[in-house]
């Protein structure tokens, strides 16, 4: 269990901060900016959920919590030496329930014949925003993973990925299922 006495420590003054092992590094890192944006990526569907009720809601809600799941997998990295707990990591299934989750709400959607603008409903363009925030923090996990001196799940990658395609089908949904798209016309103002 978490327990937060104090909400300012003021041991980031320097600009550092502790990943859950302890460990202290710059704000600036790769790795606090990957799990930053995992947050960002919350914050986000939290702004969604203003908009959102009944199923697709229940979905946000498990999804913002696996992203806490998220965020404490990638502060807590894999080394050499054991830790003295078991680290939450995230788990194939949490990727194979938001693939369900996917499939449900596109099978009532029509085929798309072009690209979807983001916007449309409040909800669709909130979830359009969580996307776009989802597929920053994806790059960033890929780019962190690509650096032999950090370990990053796949699973964690694959998690961020699967989601970005699920805020575009639930956007999608949130646009009276689609209806309400607003589609992308290729040189539409060009003349």
């Amino acid at each position: 269990m978490v327990v937060l006495n104090r909400i300012y420590t003021r041991t980031g003054d320097a600009g550092t901060t502790a990943l859950a092992s302890g460990e202290r590094r710059s704000k600036a890192d790769l790795r606090i900016e990957t799990y930053g944006t995992v947050d960002e990526t919350n914050a986000c569907i939290g702004l969604a959920r203003q908009h959102t009720t009944g199923d697709l809601d229940a979905m946000l809600s498990r999804i913002q919590n696996d992203l806490f799941d998220l965020g404490a997998d990638l502060a807590t990295p894999e080394g050499d030496a054991p830790l003295p707990y078991e680290p939450l990591r995230v788990v194939a299934a949490q990727v194979e329930r938001v693939e369900r989750e996917i499939d449900a709400l596109n099978a009532g959607l029509q085929p798309l014949r072009s690209f979807v603008l983001p916007g449309g409903s409040p909800a669709a363009a909130s979830l359009h925003l969580a996307r776009t925030v989802c597929r920053r923090a994806e790059r960033l996990a890929v780019a962190l993973a690509a650096n032999p001196a950090e370990r990053v799940s796949p699973v964690a990658i694959q998690y961020l990925n699967r989601l970005s395609d699920f805020l575009f089908v639930a956007a999608r949904v949130a646009n009276d299922g689609g209806a309400a798209d607003v589609l992308w016309v290729p040189g539409q103002n060009r003349a």
